[in-house]
């Protein structure tokens, strides 16, 4: 018998409380910053084949929802009471997303029947491996990135795998968190299974595991008529990662989206192949992979806050994801830094909404700062210590009617922020500063959200500090409907001294006693004409520090005279600008619009179908090598053709006779 949408719609409620409350257990009882301040985590209850069906809507990470559970549930040979099973291998049922991250799922039953799984993650400080907080786009293969633990039991009828445990620990950097952090979660799973049992007594258990099934489908029929809102067409946009290694070349990830009718699908065709780097995505080809699904969630929860966060929420829609590619990688590639790569991909998806549906699509949030992470040794105690300082994220972007919110809003705007003197405690650090950035912001009519910006000493020898996702030093977040990009993002060695140093992207280095670091994110872009914001406003951007006069003149036309618009002259620039005014939809930055000159749509297509004639193991080296080549041409020989990178490509491949050709997927 069917549920009623009333009785649904209740059960979805208590569902996701249920969700919230181990929510609630997993945050107040963990050890780590980056668990119990910064809210790396998530909680949710699945389907007994695996599929998410609730998760929190105030609590933890929100880029899990609808996560399928299967893959890794499938790969244990059977379930009893007390069990609680364990992974972070990325490789093992494409469940995990990166080492660092430990997923557990603990079998719910009734009456000797299993009837759910209550799940969650949470992000370890560290998990061994090369580098303190095992992540680094310097690393080029998973083995680096810690120690890897394929789909166990954790838990077994209730006893712990103390081998397991002790095997983790002894190869991680700070175990005490790792294993408080551990317990914290195992509670959760408590949490999530006392809750379903609640409902079961409360709906009677037929009726539970119906509305299981029934909340998918709600979700669906939810997502299907937003969708029926969208246009039908097909839409292209692109965007770039600053490199796809160490000191590399950028990394493009391509969409072309189809919308039709009641169903999206995602071709990523024309990305770049797999990296050479740990900036790769671990979907297996799953063309619902959570990762992949992230920015269609939130638009349709910015719609319609109605929707139910499952994974229902997907099945209107689909991604084509050749293998080979960064969006589909081949195994062993490194995958640790997955979240730069997915914080692009929304990019990608949301530039691409922005020609559909631009009355609802904001422009780019201000992202490139990092996750960062401090190890070193307490000068009193000679103890090693490891901790997350704080996310260090840009504001939203500007919206057809509001601006971005500051320094929030952004790719990570659910990472809460650390309070400094909780930093300061768990670490021997100085916080100097910890603000907004004045002038981040791409200009609008409604101005980009401005970017975050944090600034600290070190006070011990070998301070190994870890700038997970450094981004956004070259192409910025881009402005929409004539507004501006954000600013670029920076990285600070010793700011104002005569030792000052830019790091760039550099994510892991060593600082000296006394060092300051400060590091900035980029800026979110600006939606609108410059010109057409309220005059006043800008004055009053001024007047807060958010604006610098300069940029008000320059970049508004609003010039500032005595603590006041100077109406005459503000109307003369204005009018100049307007003029000038080349009805541009996006808005890139000077160093995108150069690159795009040679490296065009049709360079890059044509790059791509060559790449994809070789073997997975040769794209990326021969990839570098066609971009090394063009590089050295002189600047006007630069055609920006398919003609020219097919003859860049005949050549180099003379160089290598033992490469073979793929002559069919040339065709």
């Amino acid at each position: 018998m069917a549920i009623d949408k009333v009785t649904l719609q209740i059960l979805a409620n208590h569902c996701a409380a249920a969700t919230e409350s181990m929510a609630y257990t997993l945050f107040r009882t963990a050890h780590s910053t980056f668990v119990k301040e910064t809210e790396d985590f998530t909680t949710g209850l699945a389907t007994p084949d695996g599929k998410t069906l609730a998760s929190p809507y105030d609590l933890g990470a929100t880029w899990f929802v609808g996560l399928d559970y299967g893959p890794a549930i499938e790969l244990i040979d059977e379930y009893n009471e007390g069990d609680i099973c364990m992974t972070n291998d990325p490789y093992s049922g494409f469940v995990c997303t990166h080492s660092p991250d430990i997923h557990l799922w603990k079998p719910i039953f009734h009456e000797g029947e299993l009837v759910c799984f209550s799940v969650g993650h949470i992000h370890n400080t560290d998990i061994g491996g090369a580098v303190p907080a095992s992540l680094s786009r310097t690393l080029v293969e998973v083995h680096q990135e810690g120690i890897r633990f394929p789909p166990v039991k954790l838990y077994r009828k209730g006893e712990l795998n103390r081998e397991l445990l002790d095997t983790m620990m002894i190869n991680v950097r700070a175990p005490e968190q790792n294993w408080g952090d551990l317990k914290a979660q195992v509670a959760a799973m408590h949490t999530g299974e006392r809750k379903v049992h609640e409902m079961i007594a409360r709906f009677g258990i037929e009726t539970f595991k119906e509305g299981m099934t029934g909340l998918l489908d709600y979700a669906d029929q939810q997502a299907r008529n937003i969708i029926r809102q969208i246009p039908d067409g097909e839409y292209f946009f692109a965007d770039y990662m600053d490199e796809d290694s160490v000191e590399g070349y950028p990394c493009r990830i391509a969409l072309n989206l189809t919308v039709k009718d009641e169903e999206m699908v995602f071709d990523y065709s024309l990305s770049d192949p797999q990296l050479g780097s740990s900036m790769n995505l671990p979907t297996g080809g799953d063309p619902r992979h959570v990762l992949l699904m992230i920015p269609l969630n939130y638009v349709l929860y910015t719609i319609d806050r109605s929707v139910i966060l499952n994974a229902g929420l997907s099945r209107s829609s689909t991604c084509i994801l050749p293998e080979g590619t960064v969006v589909n990688p081949q195994f062993p590639a490194a995958v640790g830094m997955r979240s730069l790569a997915a914080t692009r991909l929304q990019s990608v998806v949301f530039g691409a909404l922005a020609q559909a549906i631009p009355e609802k699509i904001a422009a780019a949030c201000g992202d490139g700062g990092p996750l960062l992470n401090i190890k070193t040794t307490d000068n009193q105690t000679g103890r090693q210590l490891m901790a997350n300082l704080d996310p260090i994220t840009g504001g939203g972007g500007g919206l057809p009617f509001r601006d971005g919110t500051e320094g929030s809003g952004a790719n990570y705007g659910f990472l809460k922020n650390t309070p400094v003197e909780i930093n300061e405690a768990e670490v021997p650090v100085k916080i100097i500063r910890y603000g907004l950035a004045k002038d981040s912001g791409g200009a609008g009519k409604f101005r980009g959200g401005l970017a975050s910006q944090l600034e600290f000493e070190v006070f011990s020898p070998n301070t190994v500090v870890t700038a997970r996702n450094r981004d956004r030093t070259h192409f910025t977040p881009w402005g929409l409907a004539g507004g501006s990009a954000g600013k670029a993002s920076e990285f600070i060695l010793n700011p104002g001294s005569n030792r000052e140093e830019n790091l760039g992207n550099t994510d892991v280095f060593t600082a000296a006693p006394g060092d300051r670091i400060r590091i900035t994110s980029a800026g979110a872009g600006g939606w609108g004409k410059p010109w057409e914001r309220d005059a006043q406003r800008v004055l009053t951007d001024v007047k807060r520090g958010f604006v610098s006069s300069d940029l008000a003149a320059a970049e508004y036309g609003v010039v500032i005279a005595e603590g006041a618009v100077d109406e005459a002259a503000t109307a003369r620039n204005r009018a100049e600008m307007e003029a000038a005014d080349d009805g541009r939809f996006y808005g890139f930055n000077a160093h995108r619009v150069a690159f795009e000159k040679v490296w065009t749509d049709e360079a890059y297509e044509a790059l791509s179908q060559l790449l994809r004639r070789l073997p997975v193991h040769w794209r990326f080296f021969m990839k570098h090598r066609i971009f090394e080549a063009i590089e050295r041409l002189p600047e006007a020989e630069r055609k920006g053709t398919a003609a020219q990178v097919q003859e860049v490509f005949r050549g180099i491949l003379r160089e290598y006779p033992q490469l073979r050709v793929d002559q069919a997927a040339a065709e």
